[in-house]
């Protein structure tokens, strides 16, 4: 008996459906998995007082949620906070636990770390003091408009590729979809920040600050797309798509910190431009700029990558049009 072989359209769509079940699972993975983990991940805490106070403390919380550090004043520890040398820290004393926090920084952790000192200001028979160093703005204490902020920036690296490819088609478009979508990136990486500082007082930092930020964020997401785009097709579209919607938004922290998510998803989520997006957001809004160089250069190189892509499609595409023979006369 002869075997017959699945015709073209029935190995394709079995390709098709196979590679959505994946995206599916991937999907759920990447949204599910960190969250069922989720919870302080070594977080970086400081303690300041008695060395006999001090040394019980980090023996007894230092492990897999925290990682002590000891400081030999209360104002050095207050400085490490605001430096983002740690997350929060407590300073404890025979009468008293004042505890210093930086909401904005990580709100999950900063509330894991409150728990923590009424915990330890319970064992002394005291209540602990709570100096929130650097929060959310007083408009938007809970800091809805920071987390809110990431899926503009996510779709707005998704649709200057959608919108610039129909609008400049073709290998002629290329350098003009890669044009079109670097002004995209400064006009509304300029244009979330005034809503951002203006409109929803979300952030109190330097306008001009956040707003670089924010516009070299979707210029990272917008390039790379497009790139993958050019070089790929509606497969590299669809790729960057989904690494950017389906790992890097979950896993960006920008909700929580980073010190939420387990260790390795928490690395890989600062590594993809939402999360390095995320984490320049935060410290340019709130903290100075403190803490923005990793992030800055992360977003420079997925930039750097988009804009290679697209150069590199651009090369095939000319010696692709050089070798097509021309036409003769009619």
């Amino acid at each position: 008996m002869s075997n017959h072989p699945l015709s073209a359209t029935g190995r394709k769509l079995t390709l098709v459906v196979l590679g959505l079940a994946a995206l599916v699972t991937a999907m759920l993975c990447a949204f599910a998995l960190p969250s069922l983990h989720s919870g302080p991940h070594r977080v970086p805490i400081g303690v300041t007082g008695p060395q006999e106070s001090t040394e019980a403390l980090r023996q007894n919380v230092d492990g897999d949620a925290w990682k002590v550090r000891t400081y030999p004043t209360a104002e050095a520890l207050q400085a490490a906070v605001k430096d983002r040398d740690v997350a929060g820290g407590l300073a404890v004393t025979d009468r008293r636990v004042d505890l210093y926090t930086a909401t904005a920084g990580g709100p999950s952790a900063t509330a894991a770390l409150t728990a923590l000192g009424d915990t330890i200001a319970a064992q002394q028979g005291t209540r602990a003091t709570v100096h929130d160093l650097v929060p959310f703005t007083r408009d938007d204490p809970r800091g809805a408009g920071l987390t809110a902020a990431l899926l503009p920036m996510i779709f707005g690296g998704i649709f200057p590729a959608l919108i610039l490819s129909s609008a400049f088609p073709g290998h002629r478009g290329l350098r003009t979809r890669v044009a079109g979508a670097l002004l995209f990136s400064v006009v509304a990486g300029a244009a979330i920040a005034a809503v951002l500082q203006y409109a929803t007082h979300s952030v109190d930092g330097n306008y001009w600050l956040t707003a670089t930020g924010l516009i070299l964020g979707t210029a990272a997401l917008s390039t790379t797309l497009l790139g993958l785009q050019a070089l790929l097709g509606a497969a590299g579209f669809a790729l960057g798509g989904a690494l950017m919607m389906l790992l890097g938004n979950p896993l960006s922290g920008l909700a929580t910190g980073p010190h939420w998510l387990p260790t390795g998803w928490a690395d890989l989520g600062q590594l993809l431009p939402p999360g390095a997006s995320g984490s320049l957001l935060r410290s340019n809004a709130f903290f100075n700029g403190t803490g923005a160089a990793l992030p800055a250069l992360t977003l420079t190189a997925w930039t750097g990558l988009g804009i290679t892509l697209a150069l590199f499609a651009d090369r095939r595409g000319r010696r692709a049009a050089a070798g097509r023979p021309e036409a003769g006369p009619a």
